[in-house]
């Protein structure tokens, strides 16, 4: 069963670029035919699962900004935290 624990940790990988664009779009393909879904959160799972199945395509996209709306749909915040290089 899709969590919204699982889909803020593979937002999250893919934000601090640990899994490419690819790999989240293959993971979100996979988990639309799955299709279970922890069913207090369905619907905005759903939602958001459809969306980054489509985030390949140039048309669509995905923006830092949707990210964030999403993160925030499944209860959580963003922060963004910058270091110098090579600290």
């Amino acid at each position: 069963m899709i969590t919204r624990e699982q889909v803020a940790e593979q937002l999250r990988q893919y934000l601090q670029h640990q899994i490419a664009l690819e790999a989240l779009v293959d993971w979100a393909e996979e988990a639309m035919r799955e299709g279970e879904f922890d069913p207090e959160y369905f619907d905005v799972l759903r939602d958001i699962i459809s969306r980054l199945g489509v985030a390949d395509v140039k048309a669509f996209g995905l923006t830092w900004e949707e990210c964030e709306e999403m993160l925030a749909r499944l209860g959580y915040q963003t922060k963004i935290e910058i270091t110098k290089s090579g600290e």
